[in-house]
């Protein structure tokens, strides 16, 4: 059955003026699921805005493979200094047990984890730079940027996961 899940994170303190990174999300993320294909639960699956598949990471049995989920919707906003995320997931799910650990899946994992990535580019220096927030980190978490260490902005609230359907 199709079941959806619904990300959403928030950035704080984004620079402005002469420190302005353009900080924004890319359409790349990792979740976790449970996946029917290769029949284990809570892996981790990788996601890219406007592909079709994403990737299971599986285990070392059965090893990556492609799995039925997308991106379905993403929507990022800048209001007020912060930067906002939306993204819709829509994935496959069935029930089964887990061939490793005999437990039964579920549509939304036991611990929902994302991790999100984000770009920016450094005006000073001219150059762009990548980073990534996940929904474990112990917050606050300050992004500095790499090329002139200036803070470009704090993840102060976890990235959440809801299932919709």
């Amino acid at each position: 059955m199709l079941r959806s899940i619904e990300v959403t994170a928030e950035l704080v303190g984004l620079s402005r003026g002469d420190g302005f990174h353009n900080v924004h999300w890319q359409g790349r993320l990792a979740v976790n699921l449970d996946c029917f294909i290769c029949e284990r639960t809570d892996r981790t699956t990788f996601l890219e805005r406007a592909e079709e598949r994403a990737v299971c990471s599986s285990d070392d049995q059965h090893g990556k493979h492609f799995t039925a989920a997308r991106i379905a919707a993403f929507d990022s906003t800048i209001e007020d200094e912060r930067l906002r995320l939306r993204a819709i997931i829509d994935f496959w799910w069935t029930p089964f047990r887990d061939s490793k650990h005999d437990r039964p899946s579920i549509a939304l994992t036991r611990a929902p984890w994302v991790r999100l990535h984000l770009g920016s580019y450094c005006g000073e220096h001219g150059e762009s730079g990548e980073t990534s927030i996940q929904s474990n980190m112990v917050r606050p978490v300050g992004l500095g940027c790499r090329h002139c260490d200036a803070m470009m902005a704090t993840s102060v609230e976890a990235p959440t996961v809801r299932l919709l359907r």
